[in-house]
């Protein structure tokens, strides 16, 4: 049996010592893999909950629908509302904790309604070593990170999810539109409208892996460099569109996509607030 073959069977085998499991869904590559594995495993007794609030893009909420539907997932939606939180909107790097909690809080409240104790996320092992603040909600509130615990890769749950049929396979990786601002910038429902529109005009043209960052009045767009000479091809019309969109300012990011380059800017603040986030 190989290194990926004894991971999955890892996996079940963790999977099949609970009574049921709610897996936070959103329809990314971790979760949409662990809640098949989890259905595969549990049946009836795995429920895969998708968190609703303005920073979960429309494309992304139809996507999680979509694929919830083509791999017979028992599917439900909770409505969050950590927009109505301060600590949230002003976007500290702690930021995703009180997302994480929010969420929790709602998961928490199906588990008593469905009698299914355990919750579960898609932390993966190349997330323990990254600044992920939702991590620390998580384990105050004892959500298990099943993923990890089998010491999956994401490239170990790409390669399982092609095996398996898990249409994400090969779906470029989508966090949520909060993680578009610089820290310290607050978050405002407006500025999430536009930020999603601005990504939507990439994708009409035919871009699958992108981010838009949010500079007050400057888009910056993140894309493959491979991709860079095709959106200078298309540069007036996304140029134009984003202007209608409200940026007075488009900009392409030489150094091209990387995920969570908002994170790159933590060198800035103080180490000790760093870490009072970081640290379980």
């Amino acid at each position: 049996m190989s290194e990926l073959e004894q991971k999955y069977e890892k996996l079940r085998s963790i999977l099949a010592g609970m009574d049921g499991l709610i897996v936070g869904y959103s329809g990314g590559v971790d979760s949409t893999f662990l809640a098949k594995v989890a259905t595969d495993v549990l049946g009836e007794r795995a429920l895969s909950a998708a968190a609703i609030s303005e920073s979960f893009s429309q494309h992304e909420r139809g996507e999680a629908r979509r694929f919830a539907e083509e791999l017979g997932l028992n599917y439900v939606e909770v409505i969050t509302d950590e927009m109505n939180n301060p600590e949230y909107l002003k976007n500290a790097p702690d930021r995703c904790y009180y997302c994480k909690q929010e969420m929790f809080v709602h998961l928490k409240k199906l588990s008593k309604e469905t009698g299914i104790k355990t919750i579960a996320i898609g932390v993966i092992v190349d997330d323990l070593s990254d600044h992920r603040p939702g991590q620390k909600a998580a384990r105050e509130d004892g959500v298990r990170m099943p993923l990890a615990e089998a010491e999956l890769t994401k490239d170990d749950i790409r390669a399982l999810s092609a095996r398996l049929g898990v249409p994400t396979w090969d779906k470029p990786s989508f966090a949520c539109l909060s993680s578009r601002f610089p820290y310290g910038e607050e978050i405002t429902r407006e500025k999430l409208a536009m930020v999603e529109q601005a990504e939507d005009v990439l994708r009409s043209n035919g871009f699958r892996q992108f981010r838009v960052r949010h500079h007050k009045d400057l888009a910056r767009i993140e894309i493959p460099a491979e991709d860079m000479p095709r959106l200078l091809e298309v540069r007036d019309a996304v140029y134009d569109r984003l202007k209608e969109i409200g940026y007075a300012y488009i900009s392409m990011d030489l150094k091209g996509y990387r995920s969570g380059s908002m994170n790159e800017t933590l060198v800035q603040i103080e180490p000790s607030a760093a870490l009072s986030v970081s640290t379980p």
